[in-house]
């Protein structure tokens, strides 16, 4: 296992061409990267004025495959966990917070990585897995590295590989040790179709210097988001280096809005973004989404269509031909269709929920569970109120949005508030390092 755990030496050389037209590759992998409190404002595709040219690899992945402007996250990391690997939203699972996401259990609910395995495929995971509850092992990922404490997830001594506690002389960078780990799964699976999941720790707080970082550097913000896209970079290049591009679906994601440390810089063309991490705003949820399959999805596409985080179960079940779970309701709709350059049938609304608060949105209005309407025709930068005088659009929209939330009825489900008096305030109050 010591050489799954090199530090990274130099990033490989990359070939991001324009995908050809042709047929949809049959059972391609799935390479799933998700990003920690990384909003739209991260990336430079999004028009972002802090990191417009910063992010190559992530904008040419956009250029050359598709870019969803309206993919929806919950608020926080562990809730939008929950919602990836069960494709159920949490008031079903109990993964409601940071503090109850490890509440569902593997042995009653859905398994994202099972359902896969089940299907045929090899699938693996490195990095931060410990929201989630048991180990990524027993949720259905046959080979699988993260860290073994909360706290120290950059420069540490210490990871748990497949269930066994390795541990270093000297202090290694976790997103080195997590990328050797996938590049050699990636290449000794290279001949069957696999799933890795990597769940990065870039770029959560602390922030920290990276092994690029230089001396001097006293703002190491920057230098995170640059070795997040050089990661995914690595990826790419890779595959690129197998052969295996054009069998290899590549998703990219963030897991929940951006977080204090880079929110106040939260601009796209010169506004500011309506909250941050934590918040029930467009903020603490809006997310990236950025698809590349070459080959198979032709390139430059801007997508509108709403996406929530159920919705990652099913669309990869489909595209690896594997039978959804019986017996348990879903929440996940598949958006593969549009990813072979077909409409499909587009969500007409998404769910978000935070502890004891939630809400339903379509693409013109928002409403929550305390019956406060909004106009989100400006989103993600207002928010508008919408007063009980409002005309015959709002009216129809608060009825359509309230029959939603009447057929899910969440305030049935399990539910907690424990996450709103320590980050559902938008972080008033600072958290210690490494506890979310």
């Amino acid at each position: 296992m010591q050489r799954f755990l090199l530090l990274a030496s130099s990033l490989a050389a990359l070939a991001l061409a324009a995908p050809l037209c042709a047929a949809p590759a049959a059972r391609p992998n799935i390479l799933f990267i998700l990003s920690d409190d990384v909003g739209l404002d991260c990336a430079g595709c999004y028009n972002s004025d802090r990191f417009k040219g910063k992010t190559p690899i992530l904008d040419q992945l956009a250029e050359s495959g598709a870019r969803f402007t309206q993919c929806y996250s919950m608020p926080l990391c562990g809730p939008s966990r929950c919602t990836i690997n069960t494709g159920r939203y949490t008031f079903r699972s109990g993964g409601t917070s940071n503090q109850n996401a490890g509440q569902p259990s593997f042995q009653n609910e859905p398994a994202l990585a099972r359902t896969l395995k089940q299907a045929g495929y090899a699938t693996g995971m490195a990095g931060k897995w410990r929201q989630m509850g048991a180990t990524p092992g027993d949720w259905g990922f046959d080979e699988w590295l993260t860290d073994p404490t909360a706290g120290g997830w950059y420069w540490q001594k210490s990871f748990t590989a497949n269930g066994k506690l390795i541990e270093h002389k000297q202090e290694v960078y976790g997103p080195d040790s997590c990328m050797q780990f996938t590049l050699d799964f990636i290449r000794r699976h290279r001949d069957q179709p696999f799933y890795f999941y990597y769940p990065t720790h870039l770029i959560h707080g602390p922030i920290l210097k990276t092994p690029d970082s230089k001396a001097g550097t006293k703002d190491y913000y920057e230098d995170n988001v640059a070795y997040l896209d050089k990661q995914v970079g690595q990826l790419v290049a890779e595959l690129d280096k197998l052969g295996l591009r054009e069998k290899t679906l590549i998703v990219f994601t963030g897991d929940n809005g951006t977080a204090r440390f880079g929110a106040d810089r939260s601009t796209l063309g010169g506004r500011r973004i309506n909250g941050q991490k934590g918040t029930m705003l467009e903020g603490g949820s809006r997310v990236p989404l950025i698809v590349n399959w070459k080959g198979t999805l032709a390139g430059g596409k801007v997508l509108n269509d709403l996406v929530d985080f159920s919705d990652f179960f099913a669309t990869f079940a489909e595209v690896a031909g594997a039978k959804m779970p019986e017996g348990v309701t879903f929440d996940s709709r598949s958006f593969a269709p549009q990813l072979r350059g077909e409409k499909g049938t587009p969500r007409e609304w998404i769910y978000v929920q935070l502890g004891g608060r939630w809400y339903v949105r379509e693409q013109g209005y928002k409403l929550t569970q305390s019956g406060e309407l909004f106009d989100m025709s400006e989103a993600p930068f207002l928010e508008k109120p919408v007063t009980a005088e409002a005309g015959d659009a709002a009216k129809a929209a608060r009825a359509r949005l309230q029959a939603v939330l009447d057929q899910l009825n969440p305030a049935a489900g399990k539910n907690s508030t424990a996450d709103e008096a320590k980050e559902g305030k938008a972080g008033k109050k600072k958290k210690k390092a490494g506890k979310a």
